[in-house]
């Protein structure tokens, strides 16, 4: 399920996912074999030409190592990917509840009870709101919750009968289930476009999104803090998050020709790294390290960490030829 303008290697090299990564997993779990050229020009299939088995324990994971790097390592010019069968049944619906901690809770509870969910996507009751002002839809300006459910179509009526259980402890409301395929592509088509919903909740001004991903039993608290922290700081953050993954977003709305505004956005995705490193997490779970998280990869990973990635980066790419300055 990637964004509009990904491509299948660029969601490889970034190590991206998507909405249904909660129950088919990221790319990382889904690429089987790459094609790199490599900074000397040399091409490596990183499971070996024509490989394509679902396990293996032949020598160290190539693949994965350049699942996530970025570009510093190579070119990816080709992906063999895990295939996942279409689902008989699918339904999808929305739940409004009355705070941002309601509706992260009601997640955690979700997984806990091992409901076999396919999407789980969270709005703050500001993106829920530009959402829907943005699509046409009449959503509440309340913290939401998108879910969807695959399997049999007798399955899926249990699945529905516990999700509503859960919903209905955490105070939400609204649900009502679409399973037609045109009604279902408007609500993912409203989802998708929240960039361009939080963009026009100040016309003119930049945007900058940054993510963190942090264990499930944490995701409660370290988004009720992200949204307070948001507030504290005066900035347009609107949230969404795949927060069946423990993996949440802030889209940051900002005039960037205001340079203590720029500053106030800076200094909020440094505390919201760090509150995801202090909670057991990771300093970006799908969007990369590029320039801006450099500072935070060496605290999550440590020097000797750092170190060993460096170690690998000279080996590969001793002349610092591919992406030189990213990650590193």
């Amino acid at each position: 399920d990637p964004g509009a303008d990904a491509s299948l290697c660029g969601m490889a090299a970034t190590g991206a996912s998507g909405t249904n990564a909660v129950r088919y997993g990221t790319m990382r779990a889904n690429v089987l074999n790459l094609r790199v050229v490599l900074p000397d020009g040399r091409l490596l299939h990183t499971a070996g030409p024509g490989r394509q088995p679902r396990k293996r324990a032949a020598g160290y994971d190539l693949t994965s190592l350049f699942v996530g790097s970025e570009g510093t390592l190579g070119f990816l010019t080709q992906a063999t990917l895990r295939l996942h069968p279409l689902p008989e049944a699918t339904a999808v619906t929305i739940a409004s509840f009355p705070s941002v901690g309601a509706a992260v809770a009601c997640t955690v509870q979700v997984l806990q009870a091992a409901v076999p969910v396919a999407r789980i996507e969270f709005l703050d009751e500001v993106m829920a709101d530009a959402c829907s002002r943005y699509s046409g839809m009449g959503l509440a300006a309340a913290a939401t919750l998108l879910l969807e459910l695959h399997g049999s179509q007798h399955g899926l009526a249990e699945q529905q009968q516990q999700m509503e259980e859960i919903v209905r402890l955490n105070g939400g409301s609204g649900l009502a289930w679409a399973e037609e395929q045109e009604e279902r592509g408007r609500l993912w088509s409203m989802r998708h476009n929240a960039w361009y919903a939080a963009l026009a909740l100040r016309p003119g001004c930049q945007g900058y999104s940054t993510d963190v991903c942090v264990p499930i039993s944490r995701l409660p608290s370290v988004v009720v803090e992200t949204k307070q922290d948001l507030q504290d700081s005066g900035l347009t953050g609107p949230m969404v998050g795949h927060v069946g993954d423990g993996n949440f977003h802030c889209i940051l709305i900002f005039n960037s020709q205001d340079p203590a505004e720029a500053k106030r956005v800076h200094a909020f995705t440094q505390r919201l790294g760090r509150r995801a490193l202090a909670a057991g997490g990771t300093c970006t779970g799908e969007h990369g390290v590029g320039l801006g998280k450099r500072a935070l990869l060496l605290e999550e990973l440590g020097q000797e960490g750092l170190d060993t990635l460096r170690s690998i980066k000279a080996a590969l790419d001793p002349h610092n030829l591919m992406n030189p300055g990213k990650v590193l």
